[in-house]
């Protein structure tokens, strides 16, 4: 083998030209490689990666997109969903209110009406029960017990007549006092006129028919009889003789 090239050299230098020794190729010799076909490879592969990363992030870019579109659309209904609801839950309160509202003045109306009914019950009963106060006055007035006997019956109904008045003076019954007072249209009913000097005019004078009260409201009006001017004799008339005319 050296000798072989030995013979290869001194040939060459023989023409002057260099030969360039070929190496003999094996199969597990690795082929030349081009620069050139390997920097076109490499632009390739660069390019292609450049445009998968391309491509990639434009299909990245393009689902973050239609995400925030997606989470916009879902942001927008949610709060038009929350107005929704926000709208509903003022029209039930304001619903709500006013049904509170028109129950409580049912209630008050509903109260008062039952008080007034009451109230009414109670006067027209008492009101029947104040002729027989009034008949007891009578009796007492003008019964005169002599004897034993009818100073017991005088005691027995008077006792009677104690326990009504009592039971009037707890349901709320009192009697008016009118007399020396002031008339007072609202209190009182004239059914007498008396002329005198000795009390002003419109004076009570006397209590013929018992006023009661039913709480502070006139119960019945007292009858009484009312102090009135007195009124001077009319002077006499003067008889005028007119002279005879012969």
């Amino acid at each position: 083998m050296i000798d072989e090239n030995k013979q290869v050299n001194s040939t060459s230098e023989q023409l002057g030209e260099p030969i360039e020794v070929m190496q003999p190729m094996t199969s597990d010799s690795p082929a030349p490689i081009n620069s050139n076909e390997y920097s076109s490879d490499v632009t390739e592969q660069v390019a292609a990666q450049t445009n998968v990363s391309g491509d990639t992030a434009s299909t990245l870019n393009n689902g973050v997109a239609e995400k925030t579109e997606v989470e916009t659309a879902a942001s927008a209904e949610l709060a038009q969903q929350i107005e929704s609801l926000k709208t509903q839950l003022e029209e039930r309160s304001t619903q709500y209110m006013r049904i509170a509202a028109d129950f409580e003045n049912y209630r008050k109306r509903n109260q008062k009406e039952k008080e007034d009914l009451e109230a009414q019950i109670k006067r027209n009963t008492i009101l029947e029960l104040l002729p027989i106060v009034d008949n007891f006055e009578r009796a007492r007035s003008h019964l005169k017990p002599q004897t034993e006997g009818e100073m017991t019956i005088h005691k027995s109904y008077q006792g009677v007549y104690k326990q009504l008045v009592d039971s009037l003076k707890r349901l709320g019954v009192s009697p008016m006092r009118p007399d020396g007072q002031e008339f007072d249209p609202n209190l009182h009913e004239a059914v007498m006129r008396e002329p005198t000097d000795e009390h002003p005019e419109g004076t009570v004078l006397e209590e013929l028919v018992r006023g009661y009260y039913l709480g502070d409201r006139v119960l019945r009006h007292a009858m009484v009889k009312v102090a009135a001017p007195r009124e001077d004799a009319p002077p006499e008339a003067e008889n005028q003789s007119s002279p005879a005319n012969s």
